[in-house]
């Protein structure tokens, strides 16, 4: 389904997170120079336009947009060391009946997407996460879950960018500083951008 916001901009609204990846992949391949932002969520891109600048390309470019193409993140890829030493890391072996050290291998082996971000500054939903370890959030969130910690939730994985609170399974801590996930002062003020990929290192 597609929406007009405002004059400027279309809400498309999808069913998956494929669809997503696709309309987006779509409208930057398209290289629309009108095109001023370019937000994806869970199941929605939003695409604004330049001021006087129509909406009809946009729409072109969405209508090549291939779900099935399996195509993953084409953006920079982000390696990131991590102490596997999380405060769920039990609570995720024994809910996926397998061992610590298997959850680290599965954890560590993928390559995940960053599909959008949300929810704080610099916080990205990565998905990508294998079978086994796609868990609910916790019963109850924690009041503060510390900066860098990496969780899990549902299909994605995830960095915390700062102090925060939070209900995601907590697997380990990244070791990156908490001003390259998130600085407002800087040219580039988030490290994930949609699209990027990521891989995590066990340390």
């Amino acid at each position: 389904m597609v929406r007009p916001c405002g004059r400027r901009a279309l809400l498309f609204e999808v069913t998956s997170a494929a669809e997503v990846a696709a309309i987006v992949s779509a409208v930057r391949a398209a290289e629309l120079a009108e095109v001023t932002e370019l937000v994806p969520a869970a199941r929605t891109v939003l695409v604004e336009v330049a001021p006087g600048a129509a909406l009809d390309r946009v729409r072109d470019a969405v209508r090549t947009a291939d779900p099935e193409s399996g195509s993953s993140g084409t953006g920079t890829v982000h390696t990131i060391p991590v102490t596997y030493d999380g405060a769920d890391l039990d609570l995720v072996a024994r809910t996926a009946g397998i061992s610590r050290d298997e959850v680290v291998e599965l954890h560590s082996g993928a390559e995940y997407t960053v599909d959008f971000c949300g929810f704080a500054p610099g916080f990205g939903y990565l998905s990508g996460l294998p079978e086994p370890l796609r868990q609910p959030r916790l019963e109850s969130s924690r009041t503060a879950v510390p900066a860098g910690s990496v969780g899990i939730a549902d299909v994605y994985s995830c960095v915390y960018p700062r102090r925060s609170p939070g209900g995601w399974r907590l697997i380990g801590r990244a070791a990156v500083a908490p001003e390259v996930l998130f600085d407002p002062g800087a040219e580039r003020p988030t490290l994930f951008t949609p699209g990027d990929r990521v891989r995590f290192e066990a340390r």
